[in-house]
């Protein structure tokens, strides 16, 4: 029971952050190119990707021996929340600049502006390569957490669920609130998805080599808090090693010394 509620937060939060990036586009691609291309763009390419959980996952489960499995997933896991992990404590620490969605969705309008087609006439194929691009791509990490984590637990409905509920809650929200979605705290959501990926990875490697996790399933509860507790110490030593602003006016006034 406890692997199964953290699965279906990691799988449903990864799944916010990266259809709120999707959504960004689609709106972009609605607004300039015609509402019809791009939800036809993003249509296909949801249902691309539904195609590919079905053709890779169900195999996944059937053929392939669970432990083999476990390993080579945990692996994966472990590389992908690292990532995640890095990018997160280098925006929270103030090294790296935070994901602006609004931002992206200015320069994406600016980019599809002008042309031939008026928002609302017909099919364009720029609007829908554009949304088709944005979900395609942003799906295919997901599916990725879906099969790796659904697969590993022999939980792929319900790692589709939560993937499937997060995409239709930001859906909903996101056409209701059109441009705000810089509301969404995706930085938190990286973090906390990073640290979730980050343990599974580990407690999957860990059972897929014959390791006895002491308490069970219990042991990525100790994982995440671990995790966390790295995370957190990580930001404050990334964050010490920023210039503070006495440091920096010795530099600024020699810059603008004659």
């Amino acid at each position: 029971m406890t692997s199964a509620v953290i699965l279906a937060l990691a799988v449903f939060g990864a799944s916010c952050v990266e259809a709120v990036e999707a959504l960004t586009l689609v709106v972009a691609a609605g607004t300039t190119r015609g509402w019809r291309s791009a939800l036809e763009g993003a249509a296909t390419a949801m249902l691309l990707l539904v195609v590919l959980v079905g053709a890779i996952g169900v195999p996944l489960i059937h053929y392939v021996p669970i432990n083999v499995l476990r390993v080579v997933i945990g692996g994966l896991l472990l590389v992908l929340g690292l990532g995640w992990l890095r990018k997160s404590i280098l925006r929270a620490s103030g090294h790296k600049a935070l994901h602006d969605e609004d931002l992206i969705f200015a320069k994406t309008v600016a980019q599809l502006e002008g042309g031939e087609q008026t928002p609302g006439r017909g099919r364009d194929a720029i609007g829908f390569a554009i949304a088709f691009k944005g979900v395609l791509l942003e799906g295919t990490e997901v599916v990725l957490i879906v099969l790796s984590l659904g697969a590993s637990s022999h939980r792929l409905g319900l790692a589709a669920a939560a993937a499937g509920a997060a995409a239709l809650l930001v859906t909903v929200v996101g056409f209701a609130v059109a441009r705000q979605l810089r509301e969404v705290p995706e930085n938190t959501l990286k973090l906390g998805v990073g640290v979730m990926l980050t343990s599974f990875g580990v407690f999957w490697i860990g059972e897929g080599s014959g390791f006895r996790w002491p308490g069970s399933d219990l042991a990525i509860l100790v994982l995440i808090g671990l995790f966390v507790a790295v995370t957190a110490l990580s930001i404050r030593f990334m964050r010490s090693m920023l210039p503070t602003a006495d440091a920096k006016l010795p530099h600024l006034e020699a810059r603008q010394a004659p």
